[in-house]
């Protein structure tokens, strides 16, 4: 296995880099989650998203594919965009391969959903009306003291 791809970046996100940080010949299954900006939440139109992140969000990041990674024992991968994302653009890339499909697949859910839970990031939401909200930061400034 390769070393560990866990990342934050402002430049736009590519699958292939997260898959191949994964894959091998010993996995029969690489399942690769997309995460996408859609165009409502919520019964609103969202136009456009701003997505920020704590300085150290990367150490998360790494902290959390590292720690399932061990407790699995099987190659993750993961990549979160930040900045200003518009409608279809990715938003975070995570990676899981294992010899089967059920452990992928699973290893995977848990990976994005601890992302979600463990890594300092928040986003702005711009709803077509002109109006926006922050997303996370309350749950960022919770689990992070100094953020927000």
């Amino acid at each position: 296995m390769s070393e560990l791809l866990a990342r934050i970046s402002s430049e736009p996100l590519d699958p292939g880099t997260v898959d191949a940080a994964v894959a091998g010949p010993e996995h029969g299954a690489v399942v690769l989650f997309s995460g996408v900006v859609r165009n409502h939440d919520g019964g609103r139109s969202v136009s456009a998203l701003e997505y920020q992140a704590h300085p150290e969000a990367e150490h998360f990041l790494r902290r959390c594919c590292e720690q399932l990674a061990a407790d699995s024992g099987l190659p993750v991968a993961a990549v979160h965009r930040v900045g200003d994302l518009t409608v279809g653009d990715l938003a975070l890339v995570a990676a899981v391969a294992a010899p089967h499909r059920a452990e992928a697949f699973a290893v995977c859910a848990e990976l994005v959903e601890r992302i979600k839970r463990e890594v300092p990031i928040w986003k702005r939401q711009r709803f077509d009306d002109g109006l926006s909200e922050w997303v996370g930061l309350d749950a960022c400034a919770d689990e992070h003291p100094g953020v927000g």
